[in-house]
């Protein structure tokens, strides 16, 4: 009798470097695909990452003959229905950190339902990484160092030959979402994720340290996306470097990425919640026109406006630019960080819980940065350093496009810098810095013992 697996493709729509995948080959005559698609899940998500997942699963299915399951509906109830009708033996899965993940795995092994987990979309586990005492790593900088030392397996090819199971028409539910008029994001798929690496590796790679942060080029890998959707891992790219400083900078880059999954995981309330509590009892503003303004790119200050049309035109951003309009909202605006973050969950196509809530921690001061709140980015020196010539904002902002490299970071100083209809500044910078740092010195003053205290 012939024997059949099913692999239940997570957030790695992949081929290669897929031990999970082998493993499901190897376990029965024949595997069945399946992609299980979460209603709910989808509906947060957004347009933009909905279109990016659609494309992602047409270029997987692509990929298989054709031969890929898409099934919308709750996890467990579609396992335990599908291992019925198609007469499963076993279910394989990577396994999954986020929440939403850990939540479903729950669910599906209080239901009885056996899946042999192998791997994930981390070189290395979040909770693989301990202090020598056993806790975890709080700080950067020593994750860093103990992750290298910790180490990665190797990545294993693409299967060769597979049998893939051809799945029933009405279990081929593979959406067409399409992007918002207007708006182009990145090729999805294994297969252009893995054309951008090549091509990164041959151009931008060996001066990502120095182009890494200059928005007006094209200076990083553009990986987000494919990594977040497990389309490459990786241990596919971290095999490729090696100990040069524009090579050591990348891998950091990756290190973040899972420094900051090692933080939810024994975080997990810093989805949502402070990562630093006291930062709670700060006086914020609630969301109104400013914040719209920051929302639609119309603040006046050109680098943020820049940045924030980007996103909405292309569902990424730069993550120089990234940290520059974080700042802005938290130090500039004073809202709550947890309203930028979920800007940028509905537009981001590379959105990942954990690097979008601890990123924003960490621009807002509140997360597991070293460097204290007091650190407010310069919007105005932001730009003059970061996109010196203006290429970057004349992209995005093409009212300030006949402005001078002297000109257009302050185009309020300029005759002319509003003939073209670019909007006049929403605030003063200078004036909202000391604002924020009153208001820090306020739950400075609010934690220090009274003298009753310490007598």
């Amino acid at each position: 009798m012939t024997t059949r697996s099913l692999f239940w493709f997570r957030r790695d729509l992949r081929l290669a470097d897929n031990p999970a995948l082998l493993d499901a080959l190897s376990a029965a005559d024949e595997t069945l695909l399946l992609f299980i698609m979460d209603d709910a899940v989808a509906e947060r998500a957004g347009e933009y990452r909905r279109a990016y997942l659609a494309q992602a699963l047409a270029a997987l299915n692509q990929s298989v003959g054709g031969k890929l399951a898409v099934i919308s509906g709750n996890p467990a109830q579609v396992l335990a229905d599908v291992i019925k009708r198609y007469e499963i033996k076993s279910v394989h899965a990577a396994y999954e950190y986020a929440p939403y993940g850990l939540a479903a795995q729950e669910q599906i092994k209080n239901d009885g339902i056996e899946v042999e987990y192998t791997g994930s979309i981390y070189a290395v586990a979040p909770g693989r990484v301990r202090k020598p005492d056993g806790t975890n790593y709080r700080v950067y900088t020593p994750f860093f160092k103990a992750w290298q030392g910790h180490g990665w397996r190797l990545p294993v090819a693409a299967p060769t030959s597979p049998t893939f199971l051809q799945p029933l028409p009405e279990d081929q539910q593979i959406p067409t979402w399409q992007p918002p008029a207007g708006v182009t994001l990145m090729e999805a798929g294994e297969e252009a994720a893995l054309a951008r690496w090549r091509a990164f590796k041959a151009g931008g790679l060996s001066t990502y340290d120095e182009s890494r942060n200059i928005p007006g080029i094209d200076g990083t890998s553009r990986l987000s996306a494919h990594l977040r959707w497990g389309e490459v891992h990786p241990r596919t790219l971290l095999a490729d470097l090696d100990k040069t400083s524009a090579h050591e900078v990348f891998r950091k880059e990756i290190a973040w990425r899972e420094f900051y999954a090692d933080v939810l995981h024994h975080n997990p309330h810093t989805t949502r919640d402070y990562y630093n509590a006291t930062f709670a009892a700060m006086r914020y503003d609630e969301p109104g026109e400013k914040f719209d303004a920051w929302c639609q790119g119309k603040t006046g200050y050109p680098i943020v406006d820049a940045a924030m049309r980007q996103l909405r035109q292309e569902g990424w951003m730069h993550n120089r630019t990234r940290m520059v309009v974080a700042s802005f909202l938290v130090k500039d605006l004073h809202i709550e960080w947890q309203h930028g973050a979920e800007y940028f969950m509905k537009y981001l196509i590379d959105n990942d819980v954990a690097s979008n809530s601890h990123g924003w921690q960490w621009t807002a001061g509140c997360g597991t940065d070293a460097s204290p709140y007091y650190r407010v980015f310069n919007p105005i020196e932001q730009g003059r350093r970061f996109d010196p010539e203006g290429n970057y904002i004349k992209r995005y902002v093409p009212e300030l496009s006949h402005l001078s490299q002297a000109e257009i970071h302050t185009p309020w100083e300029v005759l002319d810098g509003y003939s073209h209809g670019y909007v006049s500044r929403i605030l003063d910078h200078a004036t909202e810095r000391l604002e924020s740092l009153a208001r820090l010195e306020e739950i400075k003053v609010a934690k220090e013992p009274s003298p009753r205290q310490n007598a």
